[in-house]
This record gives structure tokens, C-alpha cells and sequence, in this order.
């Protein structure tokens, strides 16, 4: 089993990773994007890709993935608890930083203390957090990063400051993405997206109550553009249950008809910690 993630190794996609195969071979790419197409190239047999954080939001990649382009199911989410953490070079002291790296998701979640701490320091985007100890290590003026623990044992930087993130209550979802999702576990979600052709009153309201009369709750409700033009979106929906249980069969069936299209991305086992 090899599964791909977001690298270098000691990202929270590593972490996510172990977590869900802690026995399988782990391969690292630059970028979720191209982690996920692995899958599909068959290079990987799974992907590790982070799809929404409590504090930031949607992780807009892995969702435009998912909706745009075929060959996709998630097969299973891992809820991961984030601590974020400023690291520097030896010899390198909070007072010397003058730019901070990080992946812009670190950036945001962190952005209070850094202007507390670091008010004058110049913050820049990497593609991973484990990556952007390197790319501290290499600037020209002294510079820190924003990693998980394990990337300063890795990489041989030195922790300036623990738990940095403004909220302690700071999760990553993770989907590990694969050509087929999972069978019926008897607790499980379903994650799809549809879109309207038809732009008129009390269309989405009529769809939400397809789920509400067949008791069916969702767990998350979001849109992201269509790129056909503004005010068309798909909306992304995570519902209990699995597709094949026939009251989601059933409400599937009516929202089919409905909508101008339905996405089923898949059914999983809902995450346990």
C-alpha cells in the first residue's frame, strides 16, 4: 500500500497518513494537487489530503479536485488536532527573525501571536509547512518557520515557541482519497455536490428539505463557483449515512431530478478519535 501526501516528510498530511495507514509506504509530493493525481496515475494507491480546518475553512484545493475532475472517491477522514510551532536554525533567536514561512493555512491560523511576537517580520507563503523549514534555513536574512515538532527533529532547527496557533481548538480534516470509496460500516457519512442550471426562488430551500423530511442531518453545507460565472456555484454537502442505505438512496434520487448535476464523491466511515 503507498499512500501520497502533501511533503516533505513531517507535514500534518504525513501525520494524517500514519494515522490512517500506520503500516503503509509513505510518498511525499510538492503539492496536494499532485498528490491526490497519484491516485489516479496509479503511481498511489491512496492520497492523504486536507479538506477543511476549524479555524480557516474549506481547503480549497482538495475541494476544486473533487468537483472538477473524475476518477476520485473518498474512502476515509481523519479528524487531526493541529499545533503549530515556530522553529529556527540554531543560533537563531526570536529577536533576530525578520521573516517567518509557512503554508499559508499555518500563516492564518497563527497570524494573531505573529503580530503580537513578530510584528515587523515579513511573512511568506511555502507549499508545505515541513517545507518551509528548509526554506527558512536558506534565506539570506534570519528567518523562522511554522511547523509541526517532528519537522524541527527532521531538519534540525530548534523551537522557539510551542503551540502558536490563536485557538487551541485548531483541527484539520483529512479525506484519504481513492478510486473507490468504502463499504457500509453502520455509522458512516457521504460527501456530494450539485448544481442548478435554473437560478429561481426556494430552489435550495427545497432541496435542504429533501434531507430534512427524510430525517437525514448534514454535517456540512458550503458552495464554491461553478467558474461559469458569478452567482453560479456548486454546493458541497456532507450528510450521514451511505449512498447505498435507502433513505439516501432515496433522497439522492429526488435531488437527481432536481439539480442540473449531483456528484457523489463518496461514503466513508465516519471519523472516531
Amino acid at each position: 500500500m503507498r499512500i501520497a501526501h502533501l511533503g516533505p516528510a513531517g507535514t500534518f498530511s504525513e501525520e494524517a497518513a500514519l494515522l490512517h495507514a500506520p503500516d503503509a509506504e509513505l510518498v511525499p509530493y510538492p503539492t496536494i494537487s499532485g498528490a491526490a493525481r497519484s491516485v489516479l496515475t496509479g503511481e498511489c494507491d491512496e492520497a492523504a489530503t486536507p479538506i477543511e480546518n476549524s479555524l480557516q475553512g474549506a481547503v480549497t484545493e482538495t475541494l476544486d479536485l473533487l468537483i472538477h475532475e473524475a476518477g476520485f472517491a473518498i474512502k476515509n477522514e481523519i479528524n487531526l488536532s493541529v499545533a503549530h510551532n515556530l522553529m529556527a536554525q540554531p543560533g537563531v533567536t526570536l529577536a533576530d527573525i525578520r521573516k517567518v514561512y509557512s503554508h499559508p493555512q499555518a500563516l492564518g491560523q497563527c497570524k494573531g501571536w505573529l503580530a503580537e511576537h513578530l510584528p515587523n517580520a515579513e511573512v511568506a507563503a511555502a507549499l508545505s509547512t515541513a517545507g518551509s523549514v528548509k526554506q527558512a534555513a536558506d534565506d539570506a536574512v534570519p528567518a523562522a518557520a511554522i511547523a509541526p515538532l517532528r519537522a524541527a527533529a527532521l531538519y534540525g532547527a530548534d523551537i522557539l515557541a510551542r503551540g502558536i496557533q490563536d485557538d487551541d481548538n485548531n483541527v484539520t480534516r483529512f479525506v484519504i482519497l481513492a478510486k473507490n470509496d468504502a463499504p457500509p460500516s453502520g455509522d458512516d457519512k457521504t460527501s456530494i455536490s450539485f448544481s442548478f442550471e435554473d437560478d429561481k426562488p426556494g430552489l435550495l430551500y427545497k432541496v435542504m428539505g429533501l434531507f430534512s423530511d427524510a430525517g437525514i442531518n448534514l454535517t456540512k453545507v458550503e458552495s464554491r463557483p461553478t467558474r461559469m460565472g458569478l452567482g453560479r456555484y456548486y454546493f458541497l454537502v456532507d450528510l450521514e449515512g451511505h449512498q447505498t442505505d435507502a433513505t439516501v438512496v432515496s433522497v439522492l434520487d429526488q435531488l437527481r431530478a432536481e439539480a442540473s448535476e449531483l456528484k457523489i464523491f463518496g461514503s466513508y466511515p465516519r471519523f472516531r478519535a
